[in-house]
């Protein structure tokens, strides 16, 4: 066999495809994409790339480049622009590797792009079913790609893991990742792969599932090991000595049916050299802690870090935020590593900023507490006892007292969610993209478990809005976004920047003595590392949720954006998020010193209400209404059927699209994302739906004009 035969045969073993030996002969240099551990762990020695989620395996999200600097910052224009299938959420952090753009939009769909140009490469839709949205508690969202020896993984919403080749975005292999695929299992946060295993957890938790991590060989796709977050059936042997220990913290079997929860969605951090991978965990399910737990155990591993060995999956250690998790406080927000001075001592440490509205330092060696403090207002707990490393329960918050609703703080969005937080070793400072919001929460009387699909489980009545305007504008007054510069030694604020309103994007810091975030209102900014002053920002026409990235072509530094509005606040809580005031709008817009490319005008808002019926339904029937459209509907459409502008405003229908209102609710929109009801709801219960949303428009419509003054008296 010749050399050129011999090395092909090897590649093919290696990335499991043949490489022609056509490109061997013009190309003998490394393979495309060919990103290896080692790779990662030296990515310091080529900043110019961004080669794994956060950049580096400790997730810092910081750059050395310092091209782009406080000094000429604004000098940023824009190098190029490409739109995306589907004007969703858009939550991916890209990776680039060697020239290339590795990234994903909605519904799971890859794309990679030359970084310096823009130009399209190829794109790769897994053909995710387009009614799945209703299967997820936020969105079809997907938060990003992994890449590693030549091939590119991303976790489909529908549960799949597929591997590309990526040279030409061709599937290699694909493997269904639930663990039971009759229930609403999805995936929207990024892979991560360590020592040639690739790992993803999913998400589901809201609609009845039981968390997990899966490893799966990076070359072959074959399982290697799962790590259960919660422990299954009692009456069955537990899988490991874990989920024996965690079986104690738990009362009953309830949580059986429901799941328990406990999924891994999102956060990911490595330690090469204590070789320790750690996951954040998820909320219970039900969130009800009654019907989960009879109200008692601490519930492990629900909201905690876990570390992990990350060859077999085996427990070493963890810490809980929120024992009997009850409000959806997961810990499954951005972990970043870092080696800090505490107390004159060097510690290598964890931080994260999980949704409880508490930051925490912990010694990634051992899991212990080093130090927790609040970072936005919280009333659920007063203060993390630093003895026992638990929350000092306030009561407050506790729903299950029997005194009916209670505000609880922060809300189930959290004061801090998934937008990932960024670590500058030259300030210290960790920038953290915080919120301040409230929600009043109520326990269901009795469990009312619907097993089926497109249908939340939470134990609980579902948290609304009043339709009074003037209240709704108020309670929206009290939600805040703000950049926090968190000092983890000193654990409080050096700085802070204040925006109208809550979801403001990840964060990027770079050696440029730069912080570069995108916002809720439609832009980019960056900001001086050091002091918080505001150096730059321009318009990208919609939200900008995602981390931002930064690399090289050519000498040449980019930082990139992925735009796009979506997600649980404005899906849900779309009378809330209208400060934003943008649309929906999915796209990659990337910036250089001296870019002159200018994007198209935004969309444009609904200009005026359409001609409206009658309503016919009575005040009681128009209740139940309300109450059936905020249980079933408010997930993508928003509480009391007002949009946040990624998906219609139903009070904006025509009479055309009511008159087939029933057919698009039983299914004749399933190909534009909207699910089926035909096996949940009768006609009857459809009518009821759309007198509410014909209610609602008349609401909207008294509100856009106010009702004529009374004539002068004679």
């Amino acid at each position: 066999m010749k050399p050129l035969q011999l090395i092909q045969r090897a590649l093919t073993l290696v990335l499991g495809t043949a490489l022609p030996l056509a490109a061997l002969q013009a190309a003998p240099s490394a393979p495309k994409a060919w990103v290896t551990g080692q790779r990662i762990q030296q990515a310091d020695k080529e900043p110019g790339n961004w080669l794994s989620h956060g950049r580096t395996y400790d997730e810092q999200r910081y750059s050395p480049l310092k091209q782009v600097t406080d000094g000429n910052v604004k000098q940023l224009g824009i190098a190029w622009t490409q739109k995306l299938d589907w004007d969703f959420g858009v939550e991916a952090t890209p990776i680039v590797v060697d020239g290339v753009m590795y990234t994903t939009g909605p519904y799971s769909i890859v794309y990679a792009f030359d970084a310096a140009t823009g130009k399209p490469l190829w794109r790769f839709d897994p053909e995710v079913p387009r009614d799945k949205g209703g299967e997820g508690c936020c969105s079809v969202v997907n938060r990003g790609v992994a890449v590693w020896e030549g091939k590119v993984y991303v976790g489909a919403f529908d549960g799949r893991l597929i591997a590309l080749d990526a040279r030409h975005g061709k599937k290699l292999w694909s493997v269904d990742t639930r663990l039971d695929p009759n229930k609403s299992y999805t995936i929207t946060g990024a892979p991560r792969v360590v020592k040639g295993q690739v790992l993803i957890g999913n998400g589901g938790a809201e609609f009845g599932v039981r968390g997990y991590l899966t490893a799966y060989d990076a070359r072959s796709g074959k399982p290697s090991w799962r790590f259960f977050t919660v422990p299954g059936d009692p009456s069955k042997p537990p899988e490991n000595e874990a989920m024996r220990m965690a079986l104690k913290t738990w009362d009953g079997n309830g949580w059986v049916k429901w799941g328990g929860g406990g999924t891994v969605w999102d956060a990911m951090a490595y330690d090469p050299d204590l070789d320790l991978l750690y996951i954040g965990v998820g909320n219970g399910s039900p969130f009800n802690y009654q019907f989960r737990s009879n109200g008692k155990g601490d519930n492990l591993f629900l909201s905690s870090i876990v570390a992990l060995r990350p060859s077999t999956g085996e427990y070493v250690w963890h810490y809980q935020t929120t024992p009997g998790e009850m409000w959806d406080y997961t810990a499954t927000q951005h972990m970043i590593l870092a080696d800090l001075q505490i107390e004159g001592k060097p510690r290598k440490v964890l931080m994260q900023a999980p949704k409880n509205g508490f930051f925490y330092v912990l010694d990634r060696t051992n899991g212990q507490l080093l130090s927790a403090e609040k970072f936005v207002p919280v009333n659920w707990a007063s203060h993390i006892d630093m003895k026992t490393g638990r929350p000092v329960l306030t009561g407050a918050a506790n729903y299950l007292d029997g005194q009916g609703m209670k505000i609880v703080m922060p809300s189930f969005l959290g004061g801090h969610n998934w937008q990932p937080m960024s670590y500058h070793p030259g300030t210290g400072l960790v920038y953290l993209p915080a919120q301040e919001t409230a929600a009043g929460l109520e326990p269901q009387k009795e469990p009312m478990f619907l097993p089926i699909r497109n249908v939340v489980n939470i134990g609980l009545d579902v948290p609304s809005l009043p339709e009074d305007p003037a209240v709704v504008k108020q309670i929206a007054q009290s939600w805040k976004g703000k950049l926090l510069a968190w000092d983890p030694i000193k654990q409080k604020a050096a700085w802070q920047v204040d925006y109208p309103t809550a979801w403001n994007g990840g964060t990027l810091a770079t050696a440029g003595n730069l912080v570069f975030q995108g916002t809720a209102d439609g832009r980019a900014v960056a900001y001086a590392a050091d002091t918080g002053k505001l150096l730059w920002s321009m318009p990208v026409n919609s939200g900008a949720m995602a981390g931002p990235v930064t690399y090289t072509v050519k000498g040449e530094q980019y930082v990139a954006f992925m735009v796009g509005w979506g997600g649980s606040f404005p899906n849900i809580t779309g009378q809330l998020s209208l400060g934003a005031k943008v649309k929906a709008e999915a796209r990659v817009v990337t910036f250089k010193l001296g870019g002159t490319t200018t994007l198209p005008p935004p969309k444009m808002t609904a200009a005026a209400l359409p001609p409206l019926e009658t309503v016919t339904a009575d005040a009681a029937t128009l209740q139940i209404g309300r109450t059936m459209f905020n249980g079933l509907c408010a997930n993508c459409h928003g509480l009391n059927a007002v949009s946040g502008g990624v998906v219609p405003d139903l009070r904006y229908l025509t009479p055309e699209k009511h008159q087939i209102f029933l057919g698009i609710v039983y299914g004749a929109r399933t190909a534009r994302g909207m699910p089926a009801f035909s096996g949940l709801l009768k006609p009857d219960d459809v009518e009821v739906l759309r007198q509410y949303i014909l209610h609602r428009a008349h609401a909207l419509k008294a509100e856009l004009i106010p009702a004529a003054s009374p004539p002068p008296s004679p």
